[in-house]
């Protein structure tokens, strides 16, 4: 698809002004140039032209606003300088893939003075002897060179960023809980105090009813077995007399 017609694609019906990002890669530009990108694209911040079988950059339009550019796997050899006068804001180039083959075409890449990472892998640049430090001591704004700085560590990925950023704040409101909660769980707390108490009232209402219905108990029985012995008391004197009586008839029947 040539770029023109990709351009009309991305947009997406909407207008130049409005998109911050464009994607444009494998596309097919006319002669080794820039097609259909235009001044318009103000809010420009991330352009993407992967293997679109650039040569040159004299047709880049000026995106001030532009922060990342991706030129990876396409043709282009030199004229550089035209990235600091159309994109001066620019913090990270890839121009991996590429056909730079010398110092004095990185060079050019000075003015860009917010420039922090630069990728230029894949390149024969990369086979000179002391290739790195050559050129961070040409560069001295840029922190990272092919994903890794002086000091071997590797660039942080932005996506990876803004996730740790999203997954502290999640823990931070995870912590603070949302409002009213502890509130809320405080009154659950003196609801279930207060259900306890009660409970406790009942269960010792229930345990002094149940004593004293044992105690009663107790009394009832003691009560029953001693008028139980009351009656059989009774029961004996009354046979004592019945045998008293019929042997003082025995007696005087014996006499007469």
């Amino acid at each position: 698809m040539e770029m023109k017609k990709r351009i009309t694609l991305e947009l997406r019906n909407r207008a130049p002004e409005k998109v911050t990002e464009l994607v444009l890669d494998n596309c097919r530009s006319s002669n080794g140039e820039i097609e259909g990108l235009n001044e318009s694209f103000k809010e420009l911040e991330f352009l993407s032209m992967a293997n679109v079988e650039l040569t040159s950059l004299a047709r880049l339009p000026t995106l001030s606003k532009l922060r990342k550019l991706e030129l990876s796997d396409n043709i282009i050899s030199g004229g550089l300088e035209v990235l600091a006068e159309k994109c001066p804001n620019l913090t990270y180039l890839n121009l991996s893939g590429n056909k730079i083959k010398d110092l004095s075409t990185v060079e050019a890449l000075q003015n860009l003075k917010n420039l922090k990472s630069l990728d230029l892998f894949n390149c024969e640049i990369t086979n000179l002897e002391d290739y790195r430090e050559s050129v961070f001591e040409l560069l001295h704004q840029i922190t990272y060179l092919d994903g890794f700085d002086q000091e071997d560590n590797e660039a942080p990925d932005s996506e990876e960023e803004e996730d740790e950023g999203d997954e502290d704040d999640d823990e931070d409101e995870d912590e603070a809980g949302p409002p009213g909660e502890y509130e809320e769980d405080d009154d659950e707390d003196d609801g279930g105090s207060d259900l306890g108490e009660g409970e406790e009232e009942e269960e010792e209402v229930g345990l002094s009813y149940l004593m004293k219905e044992e105690i009663q108990d107790e009394e009832d029985d003691d009560d029953y077995v001693e008028e139980r012995g009351d009656e059989e008391e009774g029961k004996f004197h009354c046979e004592s007399s019945m045998f008293q009586n019929l042997s003082e008839l025995i007696l005087s029947t014996s006499v007469i």
